[in-house]
Order: structure tokens, then C-alpha cells, then sequence
């Protein structure tokens, strides 16, 4: 006897999901605004890029991202706090990094470009930072800016060497606590009184010695290698 075929039975299909094309396409959207911003800045905003960074990360990774120039920040404004150096030291970002303004008068002497045991101390504790692990990547720019006072010393005949030599001094110190020791980290420049914060005349040619107390600065600059690529 012949034996009878079994119908055939139609295959279910199974549905697909495709709730995940809407991650996707948000994180491409998240990815191509990002590039795009980064090719229309003519250099790197280092805060801003930090932020753009951590918000992808957290959007897309789900992950908190730790902001080094933002910590850093923070660290070397606890130093400034914990010396009282409130007065002669200010700790700033821009959109280049970290921008720290010391004060000439509390770090030289008057024509001289020898550090003061307040100096040492603050510079030491800067320097402790800056050897730490997740601050290798910084670089440091420090500029020596002054007043317009002319000088004229066998050591410093212009203001351009005075400016210079206390640059100088901070880069050594720095290093001489092994913050480079490959010398590849630190640079120092001289502004000499062509960079003044504020007016060191006023309108009738008079002096302002206030103006020229703040104009009498040293500027240390710490940002990430990757800010002056563009």
C-alpha cells in the first residue's frame, strides 16, 4: 500500500528586529558632526574638544570620560590654595589649554632673575604634578614678560635678556626636578615689555605703577601635544 505524503507545513518566518538601525544612525550622525567640527576649527579648542569628546563617549559608550586639562586644573588651583598664593598666582583655561600667571614681584626680585624660596616651594609642587603619569602628554610653554622700565645690567642689558633669563630659570627648575628630562617637553620664551596686560602709560605719558606691577609676569602655559596640530 502506498503510503501517504505528509502536507508540507509552511515555514514560519521570524521577525526581525530593527530597532537597532536608530543607535546606529545616531551614533553615525554623533560621529560625522564631530569630524566635521574638528575640520572647521582652524586650531583645536582643547576645553571644548575634552567636552565634545566625553559627551560621544557617554552617548555612544555609555562610559564617563576623565577630562585631564580639566583635572589638572583643578590640582593646580588646590596648590595655589594650599600656599595662599591667591594674590600672585592665577590658574585660567583658554583654547589652548591651561594658562598660569605668576606674579614677578612674588617670584623675582627686582631685576633679578633668581627665584624666591616662595617660588621654589610653589614651582616644586607644580612640578610634582606635571611628573605624574596621566600628565606626561602636556606639553609647557613658559613666556617672561616684563614692564616697560628700562634696564641695563652686565647680565641683563634689555629687557628681552631680564624676560628671558626668568623664563630660563623656571624651565631649568622644572627640570631639575625631572618634569623633561629628555628636553623634549619644556620650552621658554621672552616677550620682554611687548605683550603688556595693561597700559603701562596712562594718556599723558605718566607712569602707572600698578599697570606695571602686573605687567611684570611669568606665564606658564601647559597644554596637550594634540592642541597645535591644525
Amino acid at each position: 500500500m502506498a503510503r501517504r505524503r505528509k502536507a508540507m507545513q509552511p515555514i514560519k518566518e521570524e521577525e526581525v528586529s530593527e530597532d537597532w538601525l536608530a543607535t546606529y544612525a545616531d551614533a553615525i550622525t554623533l560621529l560625522m558632526a564631530f569630524f566635521v567640527m574638528l575640520v572647521s576649527f582652524s586650531k583645536v579648542e582643547i576645553p571644548i574638544f575634552e567636552k565634545v569628546q566625553a559627551g560621544i563617549a557617554e552617548q555612544i559608550g555609555k562610559r564617563e570620560v576623565i577630562r585631564p586639562t580639566e583635572i589638572l586644573e583643578t590640582d593646580l588651583k588646590d596648590v595655589v590654595f594650599n600656599m595662599a598664593m591667591d594674590s600672585s598666582v592665577n590658574v585660567s583655561t583658554d583654547d589652548e589649554g591651561i594658562l598660569m600667571e605668576l606674579g614677578g614681584g612674588a617670584f623675582f626680585q627686582p631685576g633679578s632673575a633668581n627665584l624666591t624660596r616662595d617660588a621654589v616651594i610653589f614651582l616644586k609642587d607644580v612640578g610634582d604634578l606635571l611628573k605624574e603619569p596621566r600628565y606626561l602628554g602636556f606639553q609647557v610653554e613658559v613666556a617672561g614678560h616684563t614692564d616697560d622700565t628700562p634696564i641695563s645690567t652686565p647680565r641683563f642689558p634689555s629687557n628681552w635678556e631680564l624676560a628671558s633669563g626668568r623664563a630660563i630659570a623656571v624651565v631649568r627648575f622644572l627640570h631639575a626636578l625631572g618634569v623633561d628630562p629628555n628636553q623634549k617637553r619644556m620650552r621658554a620664551i621672552s616677550y620682554g615689555d611687548t605683550k603688556p596686560k595693561l597700559p603701562n602709560r596712562d594718556d599723558f605719558g605718566h607712569p602707572i605703577e600698578a599697570n606695571r606691577d602686573a605687567n611684570r609676569r611669568i606665564e606658564i602655559r601647559i597644554f596637550p601635544k594634540y592642541s597645535r596640530v591644525f
